[in-house]
């Protein structure tokens, strides 16, 4: 029998409660033995044969624990990882990495030192709909890629209250929390560009936190561009790919979250299956052909990031979502901010 990583949950709000508990309840190779709770919010009714902890200390001083999950909010993020990996345990960080890139730079050298693993929870990686763009990129059927346009919108025009996302400070707004999957997914395809270019804004009434980018990252041959805003009500295509043979356009949201936020279990051969109606538009030339098809979606499954956190601690896999990798969308979010507050493109220096 596979021995088990034995994993303790930092917090229990939405992230916990959507995006980690419930992979680690349905995956084999973890146990979840301890979550951090200090006021009630369900876990233990979810979760009876977990035990329910008041503080971080009890956590990370349990030897029996070998993974933390740092879920907590993102100013917190450098100092509870720290102090998980002076403790001895594995960690997985969610995004973004940190909010100071110099801080990510500290946490990759304490891990390296300690031989220990420490990851960051870019799931959006496994989304069905950045799966399929990756495919039709990789398979050559747009010819050489001319502009690739990614969208993360949603609608939200309040303020909403008692939470640290709407407090001003270093490490809040859009740009760091919807940007990182999107800078991520870009990095993922291209790599690191040349130029980045950015206008970032607060336009809801009343708001203290940026809740709209448009980032440009500026390649040799083709241009990215990345948005996202909190005032999209009637949402448009989610990514839209030109290139010199043809186009391809995916609308819709990969429906994992939805499903985990009504507590659907990440289990069964149709989990996160996407409907056809849903399907990206193929227009292009293939071989001299005229094609203009729907594409089916992949099917997206954020437990393959576990499945690889598991392999990386026990069977000494490589990392899908090396650290590195997470320093670098916290860079071009920190370059992004540069260029707004300037007004101009910024070269990158590698």
């Amino acid at each position: 029998m596979k021995e088990k990583v034995r994993t303790g949950l930092a917090s229990y709000g939405m992230s916990g409660r959507v995006f980690h508990a419930p992979f680690l309840k349905t995956n084999p190779n973890f146990v979840l033995k301890k979550i951090v709770e200090r006021k009630p919010k369900g876990s233990k009714e979810k979760y009876p044969e977990v035990e329910i902890v008041q503080s971080y200390k009890e956590l990370i001083d349990d030897k029996n624990i070998d993974l933390v999950i740092v879920n907590t909010p993102d100013q917190t993020h450098w100092e509870l990882t720290k102090k998980a990996l002076e403790a001895g345990k594995h960690v997985v960080v969610e995004k973004p990495f940190v909010v100071e890139s110099s801080k990510g730079e500290e946490l990759i050298k304490i891990a390296e030192e300690k031989n220990l693993m420490l990851s960051v929870f870019q799931n959006r990686r496994w989304d069905g709909d950045f799966m399929t763009v990756k495919k039709v990129i990789e398979k050559g059927w747009l010819g050489r890629l001319v502009e690739y346009e990614a969208h993360f919108d949603r609608f939200r025009n309040f303020i909403k209250e008692n939470t640290w996302k709407e407090e001003e400070g270093k490490g809040t707004g859009i740009i760091y929390n919807l940007g990182s999957h999107l800078i991520d997914q870009a990095l993922v395809l291209f790599g690191l560009p040349e130029v980045v270019n950015a206008n970032i804004r607060t336009f809801r009434d009343g708001g203290k936190v940026n809740d709209y980018f448009d980032i440009r990252l500026e390649y040799e041959t083709f241009r990215v561009i990345l948005k996202s805003s909190y005032l999209v009500r009637e949402q448009g295509p989610k990514y839209i790919l030109h290139g010199t043979s043809g186009s391809f356009v995916k609308s819709g949201t990969d429906p994992q979250e939805e499903m985990l936020d009504k507590c659907v279990l990440p289990v069964g051969n149709e989990w996160a299956k996407e409907e056809e109606g849903q399907w990206g538009l193929l227009n292009t030339n293939i071989n001299g052909n005229d094609v203009r098809k729907r594409i089916e979606t992949l099917q997206g499954n954020y437990n393959e990031f576990y499945n690889n956190i598991y392999k990386a601690i026990k069977e000494d896999e490589e990392l899908a979502v090396k650290p590195g990798e997470a320093l670098d969308v916290i860079r071009i979010i920190e370059m992004a901010i540069r260029s707004n507050r300037e007004g101009r493109g910024l070269k990158l220096k590698i």
